[in-house]
């Protein structure tokens, strides 16, 4: 007799969106979580990260507006931090609560695997007919002489302090998204590239339309860095580049990527493969242990490492154990966004692969100032890509724009489940809106 029907290591969004359905189903569910529970997209990933850029929003709508409303706006980082504390600080409390209101049991510590039914926390056995592993992922440190002066996205997200100069290794999506925030603060930003190319995984154009406005606002972007080394000088912290150079700064953010946290969790003990990507599953998301399983970051595999995708799995996992399924996985189209300003969103069929397929695709592509709705806030910058198949199914939109994440929000149903236009027609959007703007493009 094991003490739960189903164990959970660790708790965001991998495993909290299914073991709270699945302990109010009657399952007796456990979870264990070493940090905050939550993990890191409520508290210190995507809602702490939206919570600052919410003022450089503003800020960029006021500056469309200059000469019908007057004034600038400026951040005040102290305080922008202090409120992004307020915001997320109730989030464990409530996600825990709901937890706990289901039924399901928080366990906390540092939990590790000492077979495949059992998982020890602080010397304490638990043991569970199955297991589900969801410890997603953690910064990547860059390994290079004087790593130690280089900080994580954890720690830039609680500085009191915004640096005067700031030095950002790597161009991905917190990279970005951080320079956009900083810069609009009033930092001066550094960006040191691993590549040429910044966001590889959007669409290349838009992605330079966006770097030439940061550019134009006074970010600096530094392709092919190859950072070899960081020291401390009587003058800040020198970021050794290229052949020889240097630069200075005040703070140091190491953005190169995230890794899974698949060491020091006991896998080897119960046997469960994993590699330096995360743990592989099949395709009903289980590990080579037939009663262990894992969600979220932690897998090794194509799909997105994204919120929307474990929190799919996680709810997969609750219709699997839950007898409400017995079929594979599928996963629907889910979109991605990186929150620079102007955003850029994406959804389904890139127009890398609709341009490959002609005979598949049909690409139709949109100018967003040309559409009456966004020059009621004076927008100049912004295009869209919508991608249908020969039937006139929309199957991919890609958007660069100050609402792009809408736009993509309202297009998703459409990609999901292929309306036709008759279907679309049934629609009917509050106008004058973002959702009715998106619609009108694929009516």
């Amino acid at each position: 007799m094991y003490d739960y029907d189903v164990l959970y290591l660790g708790s965001g969004h991998g495993s909290f969106d299914g073991a709270g359905p699945l302990a109010a189903s009657g399952q007796k569910v456990g979870i264990i979580e070493s940090d905050m529970i939550g993990g890191t997209c409520p508290n210190y990933g995507c809602n702490a990260k939206i919570t600052l850029d919410a003022p450089v929003v503003l800020q960029r709508l006021a500056e469309r507006m200059r000469g019908v409303t007057a004034g600038q706006v400026m951040i005040d980082w102290g305080a922008l931090v202090a409120h992004k504390n307020d915001v997320i600080a109730p989030l464990p409390a409530m996600i825990g609560g709901g937890l706990k209101k289901a039924g399901a049991d928080i366990i906390q510590g540092h939990g590790r695997l000492t077979d495949a039914h059992t998982i020890e926390v602080d010397g304490k056995p638990y043991t569970a007919e199955k297991i589900v592993i969801a410890t997603g992922r953690r910064p990547h440190r860059l390994a290079i002489p004087g790593d130690e002066l280089a900080h994580d996205s954890r720690a830039f997200m609680d500085l009191t302090t915004l640096p005067q100069r700031l030095a950002i290794i790597g161009s991905g999506y917190i990279s970005m998204e951080f320079a956009t925030i900083a810069n609009a603060a009033g930092a001066e930003v550094t960006v040191f590239m691993h590549h040429d190319e910044a966001l590889r995984g959007f669409h290349q154009p838009f992605v330079k339309l966006v770097t030439a406005d940061m550019t134009k606002r006074g970010i600096t972007f530094v392709p092919s860095a190859n950072v070899s080394a960081l020291t401390q000088e009587a003058a800040g912290v020198a970021v050794h580049y290229g052949d020889g150079k240097t630069a200075i700064a005040d703070w140091v953010l190491d953005a190169t990527g995230r890794i899974p946290n698949a060491d020091n969790i006991g896998l080897e003990a119960a046997g469960v493969d994993f590699n330096s990507r995360g743990i592989p599953v099949d395709d009903h998301l289980r590990t080579n242990v037939p009663n262990i399983y894992a969600s979220g970051d932690v897998l090794d595999k194509p799909q997105g490492k994204l919120t929307p995708t474990a929190t799919f799995e996680s709810f997969y996992l609750f219709k699997l154990f839950s007898g409400q399924t017995s079929d594979a996985i599928q996963y629907p189209a889910i979109p991605s966004t990186v929150y620079t300003s102007p955003r850029i969103a994406k959804v389904g069929i890139t127009p890398e692969e609709a341009k490959a397929a002609p005979d598949q695709y049909t690409i139709v592509r949109n100018h967003i100032p040309d559409d009456w709705y966004h020059q009621t806030d004076q927008e100049t910058m912004g295009d869209s890509i919508l991608i249908f198949d020969q039937t006139h199914h929309l199957v991919g939109a890609t958007e660069v724009s100050a609402q792009a994440e809408d736009a993509i929000n309202t297009l998703l149903p459409a990609v999901v489940f292929h309306y036709d236009q008759d279907q679309m027609w049934q629609l009917a959007h509050i106008f004058p809106s973002e959702s009715a703007a998106a619609w009108h493009k694929i009516r």
